[in-house]
């Protein structure tokens, strides 16, 4: 019950953030590729409602299946202990796997192709947060650790920070950029790029989503916290926002986007390319 009144909060709150960006006119005309509104509506309908949960549930039995005897292990841990384990753990194995999936970008590997659909937007504002393959849901390392998290008993905390990685995707794929402001501020500013080796800030992922100047989808793998980028040397505290959104080149069509491996079909021109400056 508590979980889904976290999910339920957070929703309402993407809600409301998205409502706000389309009102203030911030939509208006970036929806320029053909079959956008088709691809997100899809996810939504199958990836967020459909396959989304049923892979929640097929984890959920693997776990029972691989470790019998661990059942509730953990249940008598302390929430103020078992809370930032299960951040550390959950934000540690996202990295690693979103880091792998961008190094596989130029051999085209598999999970480069299915993570790319989330890359390929040339705007940035929250239903980018929603722009998925519906493949990506398997391959997502949250679905595994919070499913091990509850599984060894440790549910409260597995709830807290499910909402909380929602939450913080709102925050960051949000057109909203105050952190703008207080980066540059002459007080603020230092101790707000110090706060960022370690907190993910809107500036760190819109960099991660752009290329060109302050672009660099190769930098800023962290969820929730930039401290495993600052750790393992892939951290970029950008200046303002990317040159540019998107990928370069060409996107491949929007039927392969939402269910590549199982649906291949020809490219399509990607508008972000043009007059693109070098890094």
């Amino acid at each position: 019950m508590e979980m889904r009144a976290y999910i339920g909060f957070v929703t309402l709150g993407a809600v409301i953030v998205l409502l706000a960006e389309i009102l203030s006119g911030r939509h208006k005309g970036v929806y320029k590729r053909k079959g956008e509104f088709r691809l997100l509506a899809l996810n939504m309908a199958l990836g967020r409602f459909l396959i989304g949960p049923a892979v929640a549930v097929g984890i959920a039995m693997i776990w029972s299946t691989l470790l019998p005897r661990y059942r509730g292990a953990l249940a008598d841990m302390p929430l103020w202990l078992a809370l930032p384990l299960v951040m550390l753990f959950a934000e540690f194995c996202f990295y690693w796997v979103h880091r792998w999936a961008h190094q596989g970008a130029k051999r085209r590997s598999l999970l480069w192709m299915i993570h790319r659909t989330h890359h390929s937007a040339t705007y940035m504002n929250v239903s980018v947060w929603m722009r998925l393959n519906v493949f990506w849901y398997v391959m997502i390392p949250n679905a595994w650790t919070m499913s091990l998290a509850i599984y060894l008993g440790l549910g409260k905390a597995a709830g807290i920070t499910i909402a909380l990685i929602a939450a913080w995707n709102v925050v960051t794929h949000s057109d909203f950029r105050w952190d703008d402001a207080v980066r540059r501020h002459k007080t603020f500013g230092p101790l707000f790029r110090a706060l960022e080796h370690v907190i993910v800030s809107p500036g760190i992922h819109h960099t991660h989503h752009g290329f060109g100047k302050d672009g660099a989808s190769y930098r800023n793998y962290g969820v929730m916290l930039s401290v495993w980028d600052w750790a393992f040397g892939t951290l970029h505290i950008p200046d303002g926002r990317p040159y540019r959104y998107g990928l370069p080149g060409h996107n491949a069509h929007w039927l392969e986007e939402l269910a590549y491996p199982l649906i291949r079909m020809g490219p399509q021109k990607n508008e972000a390319e043009a007059g693109q400056p070098p890094n």
